[in-house]
């Protein structure tokens, strides 16, 4: 599936940290391919501060992230449970359309 860099980290910001064994297997494979690389870094040009993280947009930012089965269940459950509570936020709305179908 293709992410962007936006969704790359608001996906790694929502990922459980708890879960049954294989619930953190897979999420930590997950958070290996959303991550970024060395490569990526000096390309987005990456600056942290203020608690925010900003990249040059300019630059083409899609990446094919492959994504099981156990880990579009894994997002698509986190997404449903923000969903539930009243927790989405603007930065979640490309997320949910990509894997739960909304629009």
């Amino acid at each position: 599936m293709k992410l962007d860099v936006r969704e790359r980290l608001v996906l790694l910001s929502v990922l459980p940290a708890e879960g049954n064994f294989i619930t953190l297997k897979v999420v930590r494979k997950l958070r290996e391919s959303l991550s970024f690389n060395e490569e990526e870094i000096k390309l987005y040009k990456f600056v942290q501060g203020n608690n925010q993280v900003t990249w040059d947009n300019s630059v083409e930012q899609s990446k094919a992230i492959e994504i099981g089965t156990q880990a579009k269940t894994i997002i698509q459950d986190t997404l449903n449970k923000l969903d539930k509570e009243e927790k989405l936020r603007d930065e979640h709305f490309t997320l949910c359309v990509k894997f739960l179908g909304k629009d």
